[in-house]
Order: structure tokens, then C-alpha cells, then sequence
């Protein structure tokens, strides 16, 4: 191989997934690999470990490309230090993949269907270098922005279709233009990056995987609206986000890019990052500001809106991390390109964070109006250990729970509201026939009660007295007319609420009552969970007739409660059984009452 070929390069998500799982680790086995066997002079060319973002399989971290020139790069997953010195002697060496060791045909299966916009450079480039960044189309979305007037560039992003990704799916262009027709010098421009729906992390990776791809998007958004100074509102549990987007700003500083005349393109734009305290109220928009502003957290009535009276009493607008990062993407290959993805009522594409009972948890990227059931099974695998479908809660934990027979809902904003949930920044919960929907409800409820600042009555009180009605049905005390109360309830807080976190908190229980209300009645009526999944109304004991044996309860009680031998049925003790669940959910064929 001539000495100045391409580099063979070791791609390693370094996303916090990755991280968690142990790529840092990684990461040194191949550099001192690399540096023990001498492979640059083998063969004849440089050798790059590469830190990426996350490329979208969480679940199968550390994920490792391996590329070398002229060929397609090859991908392993389940990477530990262990395996790294079989794959540098036996595929960058003799150039013979460790076959048993790639990615299996699910990976392929896993991309086929997705369509990878926001994260075309997530897992392909070097998420720290400005450089790579560079090579890979940035910052051309604001050299062309520039050449049209501001005005210009507002109805590209109208004509583009391009909805607010943050949860409500107002159109951005019109967004931008109420501010741009504010009065006044002084405006602001805010990155939403208080991403903090229960397993959601979609403008995390982002943040930690292209940050500049944020910065060129805010930077469009500032010139247009003509704002000179932007914040990015980040939560401080997102330490390496923070980290990686501040390297991203000093580079730019450094380079000219950020300040008083960024790129010499004739305008100002300065940008910080504000970290928050991890407030859920905080995520809305007038909340944010406050916090920004040094005070506490919490919403105050609209009108004025913050495109009139925002930041420091300035107009402002607000996006969040998604939101923006399309915006570079519809100036490198224009509106009519944009808007030839997706559906009618919303284009381009959405990035989901699948958790729950889903085989191959992670974040997928697909053109809005994919169906429900293409993402839970085509792309990330079905249900674990081939249970039952049960729901999806859509929306974070003010978003609705879709039964099997929504499926067919497409993924975008208005068919998901028809369906009763909402696209909200897009979190997918999946749930299988072990998940009691009272108790989710009870869950998610529970959340938005802790996290609401406290300021309004309804949202105050409201949210505490339907949670308590949900704590006494799971418990076995409900009684006639809970349901009833609940609905009242819901619709009550959702009218009369100060802002959306009061507003939309209801839903998960308003979408189980309306598909599954006989859930409902069961715990009400009868004392008992149809899913045994709340622990004061389970038995703990062996169904003889369903039990094949296989001692999976016995090998995963922690408290040794269970007695099994080989071919025998299991016996639960249960004065030793802390009712812990862990049998149940070991247990394939829902043996355990």
C-alpha cells in the first residue's frame, strides 16, 4: 500500500453509550495494538482511531467500523478490549474480517429503512474535529444562506415544510418570521437542548456527534431573524454534550467563525451555553428563559409571546437541537429537496429514541409517515423474547399509549394526535403483555407531578389527587367512579393549566382509560392486574399447567426463594419472596401468577 493512501481508519462510537459500555477502553486496546504489532509500517500507511458519535444501535455497544480504503467498511458490535488484538492480525493485517465477530444481518436491517439525515455524519466523522466537519459539507448551508436576504432565507425554510421538532410542530419558517418582525436591534436566538422526557436522548447525541451541524443551524437562524447573541440551554446531567459542544464554540471563536464578523460574511453572532439545573418544566419555553435570566423556573402566562417579549424582555426565538440541525441540511440541498421527504403534513425526517421491550433499544432517523409497526418491528427487531405487543407511549411522559391496533399510525404529527398521543420530541416507550397500563400511567404521572413548578393550581393540585387516585387502583382500593373522577379530572387540568406541561400531563391517562379501560375495571372490580404487574395485587405463585420446568425463576431470584430441580415445577417460598418481580419477568410463558 503506497505511503500516502487514504488512512485505514478505526471508527468507535464515543457517544455516551459507547462510553458506558467501555469504548474509551477500547479505544486504547487498538492504539496500543497498533503501536505493539507496528501496523503503520506493515502497511505501508497511517492507522486513525477515531472517536464518532453514536451511529443509532445503542443496544449493541461498543459498535467499531473498521475502514479501510477502497473498501466498505465492515462493523462490529459487542466490541471489548479482549477482541480488538484478533481483529487488528486478522482484518487490518491479512484483510480476513472476523466473521464471527461483525455486526449480524440485523444491522443491515436495522439501516434499511431509515433514512439517516440529521445523522449522516453521527458515527462517520470525528465529532471533535472542525476539519472533518468541513469535508463533510459544513458550513456551506451558511455561505449560501448569506447570499440571499434574510427575508429570502425565511421563506426557504417555509417553503421547505420544516416543523419545530421540539413537540409541538409549529412551522419554523413562520416561527422565525414573527420575530424578524419584531421591532429593535437587540433580539435573541435559544437552542432548547432540556431534553428531559424519561428515555429520550435524541438531541444529546446529536449535541455529542455533530455539534457544529448545531452551530451552522443556529447560525442560519440568527442571520435571518437578525439576532447577534444565542444561547444553547443544555442540562448539566449531559456533561459530555456540554464538553463537546464548548470545544466545538472556542474552535469557532478561534477560527473566526463566531464573533463580531463571523467567517467575514458581514455579520455578528456570539454563542454560549447556559447549563440548567435538570428541571422537566424547564424544557418550556417561557420556564427556560427564566432560567436563563437567573430566576427560578417557571412559566408565566403567553401572550406576549417570546417572539414579542422574550429574553431579558428582547425578542427571542426558540428551537430546539433537531429543529436547527435541519435547517444546515435545507440550505446544502435546498427546499424542494427537503420537502420531497415526508408527508404532507410533515416533512423530512424525525429521530425516535426506542426503549422498553423493544430487541434493539437506540435511535433510528425516518421520513415522517413511517408507520408504527416499521419502526417497533422492521427496524428495531419487534418485541424481546417474541412477547406480545402491547402499547408504544409516544410523546415523552405527557405523550398518549398506542395499543396494537394503532400500528398502522403513521409517524407524524397529526395522525399521531388523531391516534391520541403526539410526536413530542420522540420518544418511543415500547411495552409488551407484562406492562400493567394502570401503572404506567400511574408512572408517567407521577413524573410530570414532581417536575411541575408548582406554579398553577390545576397543575399544582390536580395532578397530586389524580395520582393518588391511580396509587389506591393499583393497590387494590379503587372504587366505583375512579375512572370516572379521572377523566373529569384530566380534562379539567388540560383546560385550565398555565403552560404545556399541565396542559398535555393527562394524557397518558386519558389514552389508557380510552384503550384500556378494562384494565381499569380489572383492578376496580375484580383486585386483580391482568398483566400481574402491580405487586399488592400478585399472588406469587407457580401456574402448574404453564410451567415447563426450565428453571429461569430459580436461576434469577435474588433472594433464593424459588426451590427447582431439573424436570421439576418451581415453588415459591413466600415468606423469603420480596416480591421483587424478577421471576415474572424472567419467566417466557407467563407461568408465574
Amino acid at each position: 500500500m503506497a505511503a500516502n493512501a487514504e488512512a485505514i481508519k478505526v471508527l468507535i462510537c464515543t457517544g455516551t453509550g459507547g462510553f458506558a459500555s467501555g469504548a474509551k477502553g477500547v479505544a486504547e486496546a487498538f492504539e496500543a495494538e497498533f503501536a505493539r504489532q507496528g501496523v503503520e509500517a506493515k502497511v505501508g500507511t497511517r492507522c486513525e482511531v477515531i472517536g464518532t458519535g453514536c451511529r443509532g444501535l445503542c443496544a449493541n455497544d461498543v459498535l467499531v467500523d473498521i475502514v479501510i480504503p477502497g473498501q466498505a467498511a465492515v462493523t462490529y458490535d459487542f466490541v471489548t478490549p479482549e477482541l480488538v488484538p484478533q481483529i487488528v492480525e486478522e482484518h487490518v493485517l491479512k484483510n480476513e474480517p472476523v466473521t464471527k465477530k461483525v455486526a449480524g444481518p440485523y444491522y443491515a436491517k436495522f439501516l434499511e429503512k431509515q433514512k439517516r439525515i440529521i445523522f449522516s455524519r453521527c458515527g462517520t466523522i470525528d465529532a471533535e474535529s472542525m476539519d472533518d466537519f468541513i469535508a463533510h459539507q459544513g458550513f456551506t448551508g451558511i455561505k449560501k444562506a448569506v447570499t440571499m436576504t434574510p427575508e429570502a432565507v425565511i421563506e426557504e425554510v417555509k417553503r421547505s415544510g420544516l416543523r419545530g421538532r421540539g413537540g409541538g410542530g409549529f412551522p419554523t419558517g413562520v416561527k422565525w418570521s414573527f420575530c424578524k418582525a419584531s421591532p429593535g436591534t437587540d433580539k435573541y436566538l435559544i437552542c432548547n437542548a432540556d431534553e428531559g422526557d424519561p428515555g429520550a436522548f435524541m438531541d444529546r447525541s446529536v449535541l455529542e456527534g455533530d455539534p457544529y451541524g448545531l452551530i451552522e443551524g443556529m447560525m442560519i437562524g440568527a442571520y435571518a431573524i437578525g439576532a447577534k447573541n444565542g444561547y444553547v440551554y443544555c442540562r448539566a446531567e449531559y456533561p459530555l454534550a456540554i464538553k463537546r459542544l464548548q470545544k466545538a464554540i472556542d474552535t469557532c471563536y478561534e477560527k473566526g467563525i463566531l464573533g463580531k464578523d463571523c467567517m467575514g460574511l458581514g455579520f455578528a453572532f456570539d454563542m454560549r451555553i447556559k447549563a440548567g439545573a435538570g428541571a422537566f418544566v424547564c424544557g418550556e419555553e417561557t420556564a427556560l428563559m427564566a432560567s436563563i435570566e437567573g430566576q427560578r423556573g417557571m412559566s408565566r402566562p403567553r401572550p406576549p409571546f417570546p417572539a414579542v417579549r422574550g429574553l431579558w424582555n428582547k425578542p427571542t426565538n426558540i428551537n430546539n437541537v433537531e429543529t436547527f440541525a435541519n435547517v444546515s441540511y435545507i440550505f446544502y440541498h435546498g427546499a424542494d429537496w427537503y420537502s420531497s421527504i415526508g408527508t404532507e403534513g410533515t416533512k423530512g425526517t424525525k429521530i425516535f429514541a426506542l426503549t422498553g421491550k423493544v430487541k434493539h433499544t437506540g435511535l433510528v432517523e425516518v421520513p415522517a409517515g413511517t408507520t408504527m409497526r416499521e419502526v417497533i418491528y422492521d427496524v428495531c427487531g419487534g418485541i424481546l423474547n417474541n412477547r406480545k405487543f402491547k402499547a408504544v407511549q409516544a410523546g415523552g411522559p405527557s405523550g398518549g399509549c398506542l395499543p396494537a391496533e394503532a400500528l398502522e399510525a403513521q409517524v407524524d404529527y397529526d395522525s399521531l394526535i388523531k391516534a391520541g398521543a403526539m410526536m413530542g420530541s420522540g420518544g418511543l416507550v415500547v411495552m409488551d403483555e407484562t406492562t400493567c397500563m394502570v401503572d404506567i400511567a400511574r408512572f408517567f404521572l407521577n413524573f410530570t407531578r414532581v417536575e411541575s413548578c408548582g406554579k398553577c393550581i390545576p397543575c399544582r393540585i390536580g395532578l397530586k389527587i389524580m395520582l393518588e387516585i391511580l396509587e389506591r387502583i393499583t393497590s387494590g382500593q379503587g372504587k366505583e367512579g375512579d375512572i370516572e373522577m379521572l377523566q373529569d379530572m384530566a380534562i379539567d387540568i388540560k383546560k385550565s393549566s398555565l403552560c404545556g406541561l399541565g396542559q398535555t400531563a393527562p394524557n397518558p391517562v386519558l389514552s389508557t382509560i380510552r384503550y384500556f379501560r378494562h384494565e381499569y375495571e380489572a383492578h376496580i372490580h375484580e383486585k386483580i392486574c391482568p398483566s400481574h404487574s402491580c405487586k399488592s395485587l400478585l399472588k406469587f405463585e407457580v401456574i402448574d399447567n404453564a410451567c415447563k420446568k426450565c428453571g429461569l425463576c430459580f436461576k434469577i431470584c435474588p433472594v433464593d426463594a424459588i426451590r427447582w430441580e431439573k424436570g421439576q415445577l418451581a415453588i415459591i417460598d413466600k415468606e423469603k419472596c420480596t416480591k421483587c418481580t424478577s421471576c415474572y419477568d424472567a419467566c417466557r410463558f407467563m407461568a408465574i401468577e
